[in-house]
């Protein structure tokens, strides 16, 4: 966090607003003048003798009781009594230092906390820290040197954080005039001087009392939650130099021994050191004191700030409220940004050390977070718009909702304080804008307190209550810790049932004796959490390892269960049978919970301190610690969290509602599996995992990876990819058999089975729709796809593996991309760059391409065509045989066009033959093949094929006259001008210019060139046809004006053609056989003088067309499109008698034209 500094030293250093309670006398000084006297008298903490008694009693006075108790109790207290005590009452730990001066704050590996165990019923007032509301754990001396020692070590990271600055202050000396008077600590702080700033000497002062700081004050002006660096230093001073510290009674002690002249000295020369400052306060309190009816002489005695804190006041460690707020806020502010979640969720991890510590603060920190949140004004904005809060926001909200569970399920938590935080969530729960439990709908699952059955859930959504994420929260507030027999599984390793009474059946023991807590799960995790949050480990674990027997137990009945319906369900096909509230995924992470308490105590941790660094976290490493009171002597905690883990993860359970609380299942599964891959499996866990999956593969419609499953279960793929890749090293026959269970996806199953009852939640079935409210449906086809793959690649090598992997694939995944995608995936596999190709795994890539080519077929796929390619390659890669398997069953698996322009003309490239390094015989089958597959897609789809057909046809005589007659035959029925024109200049560059020239015929009688289209495509084609026509000769020529006449109406065209045709003598093109006279045509006679009257015609329509809508702007070109005429005119004998009477025609019909018929008669008279 930020700090705020001045550039200036500060001012005179006002003293922080401790409680300044009266002090109406001291207490009568001791005998003799007690340990220390003078110089401060600190004991020397390095010295290892045992405490005295003093010491003793003094530490413990310090921590429960305030000063004035002490004052009111005892009549007379000696002063070297008083003098431990407000020694002792200075914070003893550096660790609760360090949690108010930076965000981050790891535990010390395996440290207990103190042990007040909560067996004493929830809603009595228990005495000690946590009864209080606060009180950090006790340390002596040699714990405070350690820590002392292995902090300082790790100073090297999060260097910018105010604790680890803090202790570079004081290493390097930068922390003097160190003074403790009372409960109050002062000193000066000098920050050393940098290229940019010059060296600042800072005042700083802390108020503390029953060892917790109740207030600061620093001249640097932090505004901040956490203290700055320089009350860091200035306290750990105080815990590492106790003996360097001078120490004074309160100064009302010292005021007491004074005479009248001592007073009154004290008094001026305070007023002359600080004249400016304290005269106006002086004078004011001064003329107070000499008036008889003011107020201050109504009050005994007069307050001491350094006198420690009054009865009346809560003691706590001191939190600046206002910056709570306005960082949250400003967090908040800030919407969807990375760094702000971080930040918010680093506070919520604050206040979860705090509850740890067992400091009132955490409490009093989510309350105004959460406050914060809920005046957030994008709640309202979303809630007006109908639109759902983002995923990060929502993640917040469900962490703010667990801590509130975790706070009220305090053990030791007042009912009083319960109370009052029941009717605040009431009143945030109440407000419109406060976010539901489930994100999008109402809620579908049980309440926190009891499983609601099946048949109480077939009601209709509308009527179910509005739950809000502080919901499970409120109803946590009924629970309760005063069961006996809660207590005494929390507060006993060695609580068994009498050996008399394992016989038969029990609810609160299993067969060996083991205690049982038959609770809700979740509600039983939830107790869990709460006790390990608020710093009772041991007695979380106790319960926790109930937890996991009373699952255990459950889980071998249903085997029971199972075991007599197995029959009928295996036959059905489908179960009705499921659990309506998923465990994974749940709002209050059950399994996580578990998982978390019971591998926190096996953790290994290299740091001996707390983690305040900003750095990457190392991964964790674990060590089996056997359970404690258990009578297996081979089970571990690790062991029980892989198997809790597997449980969970295991549950048979149905997709929850609305996209949220789906998109939760799955990254709540992911975030077990990276927890669980972070285990090192030794022989002990590999048994657990072994025993376990086989249990999850025979307990039926109760496990996710059972035989018969509900249809709308939630997959498993995530879940069996890492039992998969776990079991594979030690046990291949189970991991397949995992995985290969797990592939399944009944949802999308076309139909469902008799015994499908529909989604159990409305009692309905489900008809319309094949994909029922499943938004995360792509990511859990994706997870199954990597199942897939993974399997395949794990399989390289082994026939009979892959071939049972494929039938997986080929029966239970239902997308085509994701299928290419595993095909594209095996052949990368089977095809390393450095190695030979398998060819095992080649051939699976290649079925499974086919497959993918018949599923898209007949549907539209935009990556179609990069499907076609890859599997031509893919063909390659295999050889000679699968190529001509593709080119023979081209029908099944391509489209005339995809065979002919893709598929064959790939197979027949000059870099095919070569790859494949392939013999004469060779080439010539897979010739055959490919030109049989040109004549079928001809036939079939003559339009788009037959180019590709005659192309690949041209080297065999026979094949290409057929591919030819299809092109003549097809010509008048489906075919069009562009495709025609496209094969008969294709015949052209052949040398084919008879065939070219019947072509071009055929296509000119589908044209239709109408006057005003003279930028048609088809000209060009048209211009072609007849220099062709005209290159072969006067017949030729003849025989497709009469079509160019018919087809084309626009005049410039035509007398493009015209003037084409004069230029030069027809049959220029030599045909053999043939005589060419080499004369030029006339337009006088046949066939170009039918060509000049259809031009003259045209230019005669167009032009009458063109003056129906002529504009102004449009003059200019009109004259020129005159003149374009007549020189069209003029080709014939009486072409200027014919314009000439033309343009007076015009004159005469459009004489209101008078512009134009003037440009008409300037231009042609």
């Amino acid at each position: 966090m930020a700090e705020g500094r001045r550039e200036q030293p500060p001012h005179h250093l006002s003293l922080p607003p401790a409680s300044k309670r009266p002090c109406l006398r001291p207490a009568p000084r001791g005998p003799g003048p007690g340990p220390g006297h003078g110089s401060g008298g600190f004991h020397n903490s390095r010295h290892r003798s045992p405490e005295s008694l003093l010491d003793c009693a003094a530490k413990a006075v310090a921590e429960k009781w305030a000063f004035e108790r002490v004052e009111e109790r005892f009549e007379r207290i000696p002063e070297p009594v008083q003098r431990r005590i407000v020694y002792w009452s200075f914070p003893r730990n550096e660790k609760e230092i360090c949690m108010y001066s930076s965000f981050q704050c790891r535990a010390v590996a395996g440290e207990e906390f103190p042990s007040s165990s909560p067996a004493v019923g929830s809603g009595a007032a228990a005495s000690g820290a946590a009864a209080n509301g606060g009180g950090g754990p006790t340390a002596g001396a040699a714990a405070a040197a350690a820590t002392a020692g292995a902090a300082a070590g790790a100073a090297g990271t999060g260097d910018g954080l105010p604790f680890r600055r803090g202790i570079r202050l004081l290493e390097t000396g930068c922390v003097e005039n160190v003074l403790q008077v009372g409960f109050h600590l002062s000193g000066t702080v000098t920050e050393p001087a940098t290229p940019s700033e010059p060296e600042v000497t800072h005042k700083v002062a802390i108020s503390f009392d029953r060892c917790k700081i109740t207030s600061v004050t620093c001249g640097c002006g932090n505004r901040d939650i956490f203290y700055c660096a320089h009350v860091v230093a200035l306290s750990l001073y105080r815990i590492r130099k106790p003996e360097q510290v001078k120490l004074r009674l309160p100064i009302s002690e010292t005021l007491f021994q004074m005479n009248r002249d001592q007073l009154q000295k004290l008094v001026q020369y305070l007023i002359t050191a600080h004249h400016t400052e304290v005269l106006p306060t002086a004078q004011k309190l001064a003329d107070e004191i000499l008036s008889s009816n003011s107020e201050i002489n109504q009050v005994h005695g007069a307050p001491d700030p350094t006198a420690g804190a009054s009865i009346d006041d809560d003691n706590c460690w001191h939190l600046d409220e206002d910056q709570v707020r306005e960082q949250v806020k400003q967090f908040l502010s800030q919407g969807g940004y990375y760094s702000s979640g971080k930040q918010l969720n680093s506070m919520f991890a604050k206040v979860r050390e705090m509850l740890r510590m067992r400091d009132s603060n955490g409490a009093r920190m989510l309350t105004l977070i959460t406050e914060q949140f809920m005046a957030d004004p994008r709640l309202s904005l979303w809630r007006q718009q109908g639109t759902g809060m983002t995923d990060k926001c929502r993640q917040l909200w469900d962490e703010l909702g667990a801590l509130w569970v975790c706070v009220v399920l305090n053990p030791h938590c007042k009912s009083e304080e319960k109370s009052v935080w029941l009717r605040q969530l009431k009143k945030w729960g109440d407000m419109d804008v406060c976010p539901l439990e489930d994100g999008n709908y109402g809620s579908e699952l049980p309440n926190i307190t009891n499983a609601l059955p099946q048949s109480n859930l077939a009601q209709d959504s509308l009527s179910r209550p509005r739950r809000t994420v502080f919901s499970r929260a409120m109803e946590a507030c009924d629970l309760h810790w005063q069961d006996s027999h809660l207590q005494r599984i929390i507060s006993s390793d060695s609580y068994v049932s009498p050996s008399f009474q394992r016989e038969g059946e029990s609810l609160l023991f299993n067969t060996q004796g083991l205690p049982l807590w038959l609770d809700h799960v979740p509600t039983a995790c939830a107790r869990v959490d709460a006790l390990r949050s608020h710093g009772y480990s041991r007695e979380a674990l106790r319960l926790a390892v109930a937890i996991i027997n009373t699952l255990r137990l459950q889980q071998q009945r249903q085997m029971d269960i199972y075991k007599h319906q197995k029959k009928e369900l295996l036959q059905r096909g489908v179960t009705s049978t499921t659990n309506l509230e998923g465990w994974v995924g749940h709002p209050l992470d059950p399994i996580g919970c578990l998982f978390t308490t019971l591998t926190e105590t096996c953790r290994l941790d290299d740091d001996t301190s707390m983690d305040t660094g900003e750095g990457d976290p190392r991964p964790p490493v674990y060590r089996h610690v056997p359970v404690w009171g258990s009578g297996d002597a081979g089970e571990s905690y690790l062991a029980l969290a892989l198997e809790v883990a597997l449980m969970g993860m295991g549950q048979q359970r149905m997709m929850p509602e609305g996209l949220y609380a789906q998109d939760k299942v799955c990254r709540n599964e992911e975030q077990i599996v990276c927890k669980l891959q972070e285990l090192d499996l030794d022989e002990l866990l590999v048994q657990t995992l072994q025993k376990q999956a086989v249990q999850l593969l025979e307990a039926g419609p109760f496990s996710g990876l059972g035989e018969v499953i509900h249809r709308e279960s939630v997959p498993m793929h995530t879940f069996a990819k890492y039992l998969f890749t776990a079991l594979l090293p030690h046990d291949a026959d189970l991991a397949y058999k995992v995985a290969l269970r797990a592939m399944r996806l009944p949802v999308l199953e076309s139909s469902t089975g008799a015994g499908d009852v529909g989604h159990p939640h409305h009692g309905i079935s489900i008809v319309a729709s094949r994909y029922p409210r499943w938004f995360t449906l792509g990511h859990l086809e994706s997870q199954q796809c990597e199942l897939a793959s993974t399997m395949l690649t794990a399989a390289k090598g082994d026939m009979l593996r892959l071939r049972t992997v494929l039938e997986a694939i080929q029966k239970n995944i239902h997308s085509s991309s994701l299928i290419f995608k595993l095909a594209q995936d095996a052949f990368k596999i089977a095809t390393p760059a450095d190695s030979p190709p398998d060819i095992t795994l080649l051939n699976v890539a290649l079925e499974l391409g086919l497959q993918v080519m018949r599923m898209t077929l007949s549907t539209l796929n935009w990556r179609r065509r990069e499907m076609v390619r890859w599997l031509v390659t893919c063909a390659t890669e295999v050889g000679l045989r699968a190529l001509v398997s593709i080119l023979q069953s081209w029908y099944t698996l391509f489209t005339p066009t995809e065979a002919t322009s893709i598929v064959a003309a790939t197979v027949m490239s000059h870099n095919t033959i070569l790859r494949l390094s392939l013999d004469y015989p060779q080439r010539e089958e897979l010739a055959s093949c490919a030109r049989t597959l040109a004549l079928q897609c001809a036939m079939k789809d003559p339009q788009n094929c037959a180019l590709s057909a005659l192309t690949l046809c041209e080297k065999d005589h026979i094949a290409f006259e057929t591919a030819y007659q299809i092109v003549i035959d097809a010509a008048s029925t489906g075919m069009t001008y562009s495709q025609l024109f496209t094969i008969a200049r294709y015949m052209e560059h052949r040398g084919y210019p008879l065939r070219s020239f019947k072509l071009a015929s055929l296509a000119m009688t589908h044209l239709n060139l109408a006057y005003n289209q003279d930028t048609h495509p088809a000209i060009n084609d048209v211009l072609w046809a007849c220099a062709l026509s005209h290159s072969l000769g006067k017949n030729e020529l003849a025989a497709i004006i009469p079509l160019v006449v018919k087809s084309v109406h626009c005049a410039t065209v035509l007398s493009d053609i015209l003037r084409r045709c004069t230029m030069t003598a027809p049959g220029l093109a030599g045909i053999p056989g043939r005589r060419n006279s080499g004369k030029l045509m006339s337009t006088d006679k046949a066939p170009l003088r039918q060509l000049l009257d259809a031009t003259i015609s045209a230019y005669i329509n167009t032009t009458h067309s063109r003056l129906t809508h002529i504009s102004p702007r449009h003059y200019g070109e009109f004259i020129e499109f005159l003149s374009k005429a007549r020189e069209t005119f003029l080709l014939a004998q009486d072409g200027h008698i014919q314009f000439a009477q033309f343009i007076d025609n015009l004159k005469q019909i459009y004489k209101g034209k008078k512009k134009l018929m003037m440009l008409v008669r300037e231009r042609f008279g």
